[in-house]
């Protein structure tokens, strides 16, 4: 037997330069899975330590991580093992801060000790609903910068039925001290309870949006995060995030900064 390697058959051949033409490009699939910005995971590719199939990964590699074994120095990717996130649902009187001279109860109190995390933006003491904690930073400031548009949703309570011209404000946006609010969507699901999405993160901005057209909010409550809901979790209960929760996290804070219409 010659010590010459066997060349692969011509339909071998074939379907491996197929699979390289298609799926998803690897830096990309890393980036999902929390291992850096793409340029990092091209420099962990450059470097020769990503392996698919037990195989080093050149730049250009497509891959279906469904199918394909990648691995990073040796170990098999998923969510990076020091990234944590969790999805909680904040209840009324619990502050987003990670002590309080007060003494009233702080979301990190309702979480493990370790390892330390923080929370994605802020919902004050009064307002109920989902909270992300992490400590990821780039993906925390990623989700927070509203220049990559990542709603949140909340329905609020109010005293009354809402006119539509009252309505049409909210969404055309209301000029507060800070300046004018950007384009909301807002509609009004039943007399009294408004359902109203916003991509800004403004210091008690639904409250003060609804204030400042004569309908103060009497309880207000985050439904959504970008793509995240979870209507199961009783308030002060969280989860973890499941890697495709991640993945569509990442997703949303990916692509070019959006523009906004006021439509309902």
């Amino acid at each position: 037997m010659s010590g010459r390697e066997i060349e692969k058959p011509l339909w071998e051949q074939w379907a491996d330069q197929r699979a390289l033409a298609t799926g998803e490009r690897l830096q990309k699939v890393l980036a999902l899975r929390g291992w850096g910005s793409r340029r990092v995971c091209e420099d962990m590719i450059a470097e020769g330590r990503v392996t698919v199939n037990g195989e080093v990964a050149l730049l250009g590699r497509r891959v279906d991580p469904d199918v394909d074994t990648v691995e990073v120095d040796g170990v098999q990717i998923g969510l990076r093992p020091d990234l944590v996130y969790y999805l909680l649902n904040k209840p009324v009187g619990v502050i987003t801060t990670s002590s309080d001279p007060q003494g009233r109860p702080t979301v990190i109190s309702l979480l493990p000790a370790e390892p330390r995390v923080f929370s994605v933006g802020r919902l004050d003491a009064d307002t109920e609903g989902l909270l992300l904690l992490t400590n990821d930073g780039e993906l925390a400031n990623r989700i927070a910068h509203p220049s990559h548009g990542v709603e949140k949703e909340y329905l609020a309570y109010v005293n009354g039925n809402v006119p539509g011209k009252v309505l049409h404000r909210l969404r055309e946006g209301i000029e507060l001290e800070d300046g004018m609010t950007a384009p909301a969507r807002v509609s009004q699901l039943s007399p009294g309870l408004l359902r109203i999405t916003i991509h800004e993160g403004r210091n008690r901005q639904v409250r003060r949006m609804c204030e400042a057209v004569g309908f103060p909010v009497q309880r207000l409550v985050r439904v959504r995060i970008g793509p995240l809901r979870d209507s199961t979790l009783a308030p002060g209960a969280w989860r973890e995030l499941t890697l495709d929760d991640v993945r569509q996290l990442v997703e949303a804070v990916a692509g070019a900064p959006r523009s906004y219409d006021r439509r309902p």
